[in-house]
């Protein structure tokens, strides 16, 4: 289709192009907007062409002439090149504006005729360009694009950098690009130096994890492995050109390397880095070989591996850029990962393999012994299997289950078949051990591979088993699984335990079935004693009890209770679905909050010792949630976030992180991101068919829609939430805490009697729990319902009651919120002082949303009112009471929002309130109001 140029939008730096880039972009476009020029540099590959193209492109149009040149290594020799392609097009057109003398030697220079140089004509040729510009430029604006400055000719250099720093006041722009190696580099002050005054230096440099999986699948390479994704940023250091021709070459391999294996390097790259590789000795190179093989290379581990010259070959690489040189620090560093990845791949088998075997005897750690052992032979070995199992093993207890994973795989391909434990067996564990690491993906692909070879039943279920714990969230897919593991489990109660359990988690997620989820936990707990599987047993035990605390089941207590008995299992103990993570909730929604947040203080510092990225990744958001309860809304940002960045990088529990940043952020950071985040959440919700987890996200939704002014969405999300829950069977009203924020918005929206049902049904269940601090907000909401219906001095006895309570059981925001509702519900009377301890609050609590609506509230606050106004209001006696108040503040000069929030209504009732005091008063808008009121104050 083609678009009409004047019907076009701008161009703008395409997300695709500037993944990791958008905060330098935006300062290269601020300053070429501004007029200025701006230099991007950075290393080969970083992306500066690339960025070049997208802003030279946006900025094309407002220019009246753009100049491009793009400089290649071998042309740089050729005098005057640059020049040629920069004003070729144009010499035509400015020659006739030069003087004689300066026209002859651009001529002379650009066209070949003549013996033009800078040393003959040196003067002339400065001022000719410098003319040739400024007649450009007086015409309309001049963008000069230059890509690769490091290979322009000197003479083209001389002449562009002589003319650039003279254009002051011209508007001449220049955009260019230019190639520094290392992040430290000051490569990029010479060719500065060259550039306006004015010139803005962009540094780009390496994008991170998320940056790389992100253009990855942009670029169609989405499908990669999260294990491999991230051998993709380390191999290719964050250069999003190198990651690219990584992940082309890994779409195009037929076989994907194995755990512990190098990633395939493809040509183009190979070529890229290895050129210097020539000119090494051949012994030099099998040292670097050996450094490449190595985790940890040292000059000592190179000794002891038998490369005698190590320090001499090692600086011979040095001076030819293969190495870093660091003279402080004992390993040997790779000036760049692909160099080291390139040179291992384009090593022979057999020299990989000696390398390998070398390393085996010289290092000191066990694990990196084994791993090289395993790498330096070929086929099944007993005893080296036997040592890498306790590698694996012994990394498991480190806090490194990635590495016990590529470890438990490494000894399943050098078990024999008829091993024990079996190949399979192997593969399970290590498969078990990629889930502790947050390589759901890997491990998926271990599960099914088993599947393909296994025929013991209990390999099977263990498989099937890790297949649907992998689903996580969406487990509508494995739906079909659930009957083949059943029909493999047989009558075998531990098998059936570890099917029955899983049943439990889907009939919560995808059925929304409280009470189901609860009975198939019981009956997995009681399979599993029956089997004697402590391990399935306490697992299911502890979600039998997370379940009921839920729902607020009377059994709960005495169910944690018999989790938390011994013996315990060190694997479940601090295992996010575990008992210590039950008692969190029951503490957390108990108002015990100094106690739970030294459980789950205590739980996330031993995940995060094991390695644990799931667990980590749930504890993080236990005490976010934790920490927004107490009112530290900024802490609880900071983990909420962080909780967000590891789901998004390990893919595991990305949907309740968003909810729970987003309540973090409606609270203590930015409104439009916590509405962002809640929808994010919520469609996440309804995409997996996550019942439990969609009237969460619902509920951050409506808060986040309270915070932002929305009364009225906030209703509709919470409606949703109370529909849901009801249908859940949930009943204890401190899971969500979303009660009163719909309560409120109902007052909000006119409508106080469905508010006072809200409040009326969640109390009794709060009673009846003991749940202290949900009391207490609704009280505060029910102060709301009483002040709409006139009741005021009522409603401010509530809400102080309410305060004080909320303050004595530690919820500072909740305080703060009483305090705020309260002074808004005291009105203009004792002035902007009824703020003072609602802001004092709202900062100990580093509540700025709630800030911004306490200033706001300020702002249109009328400590005088006009005497007019009283006497208008007076002869007003034909309008109800609500309207009224909204004429009066109407009068007052308050915008509609204003009112609504003033009123503790939403914008469409003082919008529907004002039609009926129009069509009462006899006029057409608020403007008559205002004449009105002024009328009756001529009387």
């Amino acid at each position: 289709m083609t678009v009409r140029r004047d019907f076009q939008e701008p161009a703008r730096c395409r997300s695709d192009l500037v993944i990791g880039r958008e905060e330098r972009c935006a300062a290269a476009r601020a300053q070429l907007a501004s007029g200025g020029s701006v230099l991007l540099h950075g290393s080969a590959g970083i992306g500066k062409s690339t960025i070049l193209r997208a802003l030279a492109e946006e900025y094309a149009s407002p220019a009246h002439t753009v100049l491009r040149c793009s400089a290649t290594e071998s042309e740089s020799h050729l005098p005057f090149l640059a020049l040629a392609d920069l004003l070729g097009l144009v010499l035509d057109d400015v020659c006739p504006r030069l003087p004689a003398a300066q026209r002859t030697a651009l001529e002379s220079a650009l066209t070949g005729r003549g013996e033009s140089s800078l040393q003959r004509d040196g003067l002339a040729l400065r001022l000719a360009v410098l003319s040739a510009l400024r007649a450009l430029a007086a015409r309309g604006p001049v963008l000069i694009v230059a890509d690769d400055l490091q290979w322009l000719d000197p003479a083209s250099a001389e002449l562009l950098g002589f003319a650039a720093r003279r254009l002051g006041g011209t508007p001449v722009q220049l955009l260019c690009a230019v190639r520094t190696e290392g992040q430290e580099s000051q490569e990029y002050d010479r060719h500065l130096r060259s550039c306006p005054p004015d010139t803005l230096a962009v540094r780009l440099g390496p994008l991170s994890h998320p940056q790389v999986a992100e253009l990855l699948g942009h670029r169609g390479h989405g499908g990669l492995p999260r294990s491999t994704v991230r051998d993709i940023h380390r191999t290719s250091d964050g250069n999003p050109l190198f990651a690219l021709e990584l992940g082309r070459a890994l779409a195009q391999s037929p076989t994907p390397p194995r755990p512990g294996e190098p990633l395939p390097v493809p040509t183009s790259l190979r070529a890229l880095v290895l050129s210097r590789l020539d000119m090494l000795s051949v012994e030099a190179r099998r040292t670097l070989l050996v450094a490449s093989a190595g985790a940890r290379p040292t000059l000592a581990l190179l000794h002891a591996a038998g490369r005698e010259n190590a320090e001499a070959e090692c600086a011979q690489a040095a001076e030819l850029g293969l190495l870093a040189t660091e003279s402080d620090a004992p390993a040997v560093r790779f000036a760049h990962p692909l160099i080291s990845a390139a040179l291992y791949a384009e090593a022979p088998a057999q020299e990989r393999r000696a390398a390998h075997a070398a390393l085996s005897t010289a290092a000191s750690d066990p694990i990196e012994r084994a791993r090289h052992l395993a790498l330096a032979t070929t086929g099944a070995d007993p005893e080296v299997a036997a040592r890498l199992a306790e590698a694996a093993a012994l990394a498991r207890d480190r806090g490194a289950p990635s590495v016990a994973a590529q470890l438990g795989l490494l000894a399943a391909r050098r078990t024999p078949a008829d091993g024990s434990p079996s190949p399979q067996e192997r593969r399970l564990t290590a498969a078990e051990d990629a889930i502790t690491a947050g390589e759901v993906d890997l491990a998926r692909d271990i599960a099914r591979e088993v599947l393909t070879r296994a025929s013991v039943p209990a390999e099977r279920v263990r498989a099937w088993i890790i297949v649907i714990d992998t689903a996580g969230h969406t487990m509508a897919e494995v739906d079909a699984f659930f009957p083949q593991a059943l029909a493999d489990a047989g009558d075998d109660p531990r098998l059936l335990a570890l099917v029955h359990y899983q049943l439990g988690w889907r009939a919560l997620i995808v059925e929304g079935d409280f009470t189901a989820a609860r009975d198939a936990a019981a009956h997995a707990a009681e399979l599993a004693a029956r089997g004697k599987d402590r391990r399935t047993e306490l697992l299911a035990l502890a979600f039998q009890a997370q379940t009921e605390t839920l729902m607020g089941h009377p059994e709960a207590p005495r169910t944690i209770k018999r989790a938390l008995r011994e013996p315990q299992d060190p694997r479940v103990a601090w295992h996010h679905n575990g008992a210590g993570s039950a008692r969190f909730r029951w503490l957390v929604m108990g108002d015990q909050l100094a106690e739970a947040r030294a459980t789950v203080t205590g739980l996330l510092r031993e995940v995060r010792r094991r390695g644990s990225v799931e667990s980590e990744v749930h504890f993080l958001r236990g005490l976010a949630e934790t920490e927004l309860r107490a009112g530290h809304c900024g802490r609880a940002l900071d983990l909420a976030r962080e909780s967000l960045r590891l789901a998004r990088d390990s893919g595991i529990g990305e949907t309740a992180s968003a909810m729970l940043t987003s309540l973090a952020e409606a609270s203590g950071g930015d409104v439009e991101r916590a509405l962002t985040l809640a929808r994010e959440a919520v469609e996440h919700a309804e995409g997996d068919g996550d019942q439990m987890y969609l009237s969460r996200a619902l509920g951050a939704l409506g808060y986040a829609q309270l915070v932002a002014g929305d009364p009225a969405g906030t209703v509709r999300s919470l409606r949703r939430v109370r529909t849901l829950e009801l249908g859940l069977g949930i009943t204890d009203p401190a899971r969500g805490r979303w009660q009163g924020d719909l309560a409120e918005a109902l007052v909000r929206t006119g409508e106080p009697a469905e508010a006072q049902d809200v409040i009326d049904t969640a109390r009794e269940h709060a009673l009846r729990l003991g749940r202290e601090s949900v009391l207490a907000v609704l009280d505060r909401s029910e102060a709301l319902v009483r002040a709409a219906q006139g009741a005021t001095e009522a409603a401010q006895a509530q809400l102080r009651s309410a305060q004080d309570r909320l303050g004595k059981l530690g919820y500072g925001l909740e305080e703060a919120r009483a305090a705020f509702a309260l002074a808004r519900l005291r009105g203009r009377r004792p002035g902007a002082a009824a703020y003072d301890e609602a802001t004092r609050l709202f900062r100990r609590c580093r509540a700025l949303p709630w800030l911004r609506q306490v200033e706001a509230a300020l702002a249109t606050l009328d400590r005088e009112p006009a005497r007019a106004v009283r006497d208008t209001l007076d002869a007003l006696d034909a309008l109800a009471a609500m309207e009224r108040q909204v004429a009066a503040l109407v009068m007052e000069g308050a915008t509609n929002r204003e009112i609504a929030a003033r009123l503790f209504i939403s914008v469409k009732t003082v919008e529907a309130t004002l039609t009926r005091v129009y069509r009462k008063l006899g006029i057409r808008s608020r403007v008559d109001i205002v004449r009105l009121a002024a009328g009756r104050r001529a009387h």
